[in-house]
């Protein structure tokens, strides 16, 4: 199992940035593929940025030029970048992690979650 802990600032005004971190723990972090979802109320989690397989990165359409996903190993630790926010970013964001199989086979299973982050873009 892995443990997520997220951290950052949650609150920004639209076409500003904050960074969202996660740090990982219980399992080697190399033992997992990572990623970061978002939930709006009421809807299911999304995904919005993942490592694949091959540690390529793979973004929702809606994001794509705007977040950027990145690790350290070293430190255990996923980052989400967000630069250009707009107010539709507004949701709870996720850190969450798979095994290496159901990265592999992309089965969209994802079984460990941060706590969730909310993250307000004001117009």
């Amino acid at each position: 199992d892995m443990q997520l802990v997220e951290s950052g600032v949650g609150s920004v005004q639209a076409g500003g940035s904050l960074t969202l971190s996660c740090v990982a723990s219980g399992k080697p972090y190399d033992n997992y593929c990572l990623g970061w979802f978002r939930q709006f109320p009421g809807k299911k989690r999304e995904k919005v940025a993942v490592f694949d397989s091959v540690h390529d990165t793979i973004y929702v359409d809606s994001v794509k030029g705007r977040f950027t996903i990145a690790e350290d190993n070293a430190k255990n630790t996923l980052y989400l970048q967000m630069n250009n926010l707009k107010p539709e970013d507004t949701a709870v964001y996720y850190c969450a992690a798979q095994g290496l199989y159901d990265c592999y086979t992309k089965s969209g299973v994802w079984d460990d979650w941060g706590q969730g982050t909310q993250v307000t873009v004001s117009s």
